[in-house]
């Protein structure tokens, strides 16, 4: 029977401790790596991403879009554990450590389908703006692109779970959905791209 994972205990007393000093840092087994290393930038992506998806929150709580703002919320519980499996070796993953799992990416499937079925056909590429909050939520795509790119780099050097690319996947997906429905519901148009609009 395998021992419960419990909630981290933290006491962040003190803010810098001294001890990446040197350009290393620290792995949730005690290991220690380059700040540089690959494992290290897919999950400082993950965080930057969930800085943004923060971001995104407020702006959906601004603007009363309330189911959004609950998404964004769960989003970013679901990137914390994410970027705890990957702060953490294979070896030394709890069995019940939380992570990003089929069910997780189920979800978000359903949430891309729900929001989808409301948006007229795209006939071009989509620009990001029209509003603050769906030029936001493709910031928080690129970046999530960014982590699936990063983090397919890493499998080519250490074993990743799978469902965490799945779920890097799908998540970028969803934030281009969003960044549509969004504009919808605000009212506003899409910007479409127009090629003869460039300068020649």
């Amino acid at each position: 029977m395998s021992e419960a994972f419990h909630e981290p205990r933290l006491a962040l007393n003190r803010i810098y401790t001294k001890t990446g000093d040197k350009g290393e840092t620290g792995l949730v087994g005690g290991q220690r790596v380059p700040k540089d290393a690959q494992r290290i930038a897919v999950f400082g992506t993950v965080d930057e991403l969930n800085s943004f998806v923060g971001l995104v929150r407020i702006s959906a709580s601004d603007n009363k879009l309330n189911e959004l703002e609950a998404i964004c919320e769960r989003i970013q519980h679901e990137l914390f554990n994410l970027g705890s499996v990957l702060a953490t070796l294979p070896e030394d993953l709890h069995p019940n450590q939380p992570r990003v799992n089929q069910e997780t990416i189920t979800q978000l499937e359903r949430d891309i389908d729900q929001y989808n079925s409301a948006l007229p056909p795209l006939r071009s590429f989509v620009l990001p703006g029209g509003s603050r909050l769906c030029a936001e939520l493709h910031v928080c795509r690129t970046i999530c692109r960014r982590a699936e790119r990063e983090l397919v780099t890493l499998s080519h050097q250490e074993e990743v779970p799978r469902d965490a690319l799945l779920y890097l996947n799908r998540l970028s997906d969803a934030f281009f959905v969003w960044s549509r429905w969004v504009n919808q519901a605000l009212g506003l148009p899409e910007a479409l791209w127009q090629p003869n609009k460039g300068a020649r």
